[in-house]
């Protein structure tokens, strides 16, 4: 099964992801792409700009792509899609959302983690808490049109898991 964590900044993506890797015997990890461009030597902006997530979203198109089984993505093509289009609402990002699409029929379940209410990060802590709420939006927006198995987790990171670990049995 391939799964696909998505969701905006700080919402504890990787956490569940490191969670169910301890559940999911057999099961890859492919961590998210800014990590694994960053540790290639791509440098990016700060703040991000839409080259960034673009570059993001062509390595994650890579990533999806693969002809494996058992792999759980810590964020996948179309979070990186809705966070090119929150720094670059002008860009026509339609042939891309198409491409994020084709690529989902490669996933066999969205996990969406958004961010809760009341959010469990004040908005003083949070970093960049505008793109974040922005992204939240857009995701949850766009993830229901698909044509893919998608469920929403909330809750502590064991409920988070529990959720995830029901859907898949």
């Amino acid at each position: 099964m391939r799964i696909a964590i998505i969701g905006a900044h700080q919402v504890g993506k990787t956490t569940l992801a490191e969670e169910l890797m301890e559940k999911l015997t057999g099961y890859t990890l492919e961590t998210e792409p800014y990590l694994q461009l960053e540790a290639s030597g791509y440098e990016f902006s700060s703040p991000p700009i839409g080259e960034d997530f673009l570059e993001q979203f062509n390595y994650s198109l890579k990533l999806v792509s693969k002809d494996e089984d058992n792999i759980l993505f810590d964020r996948c093509i179309i979070d990186i899609l809705a966070y090119l289009h929150a720094v670059e609402p002008e860009k026509n990002i339609q042939e891309l959302f198409k491409t994020a699409e084709e690529a989902f029929t490669e996933i066999d379940l969205l996990v969406f983690m958004p961010v809760e209410e009341p959010d469990l990060i004040p908005k003083h802590q949070a970093d960049m808490s505008e793109l974040r709420d922005t992204v939240n939006e857009l995701l949850n927006d766009w993830i229901w049109s698909f044509d893919i198995e998608t469920i929403e987790v909330s809750g502590s990171v064991s409920n988070r898991v529990n959720q995830v670990l029901a859907k898949i049995r």
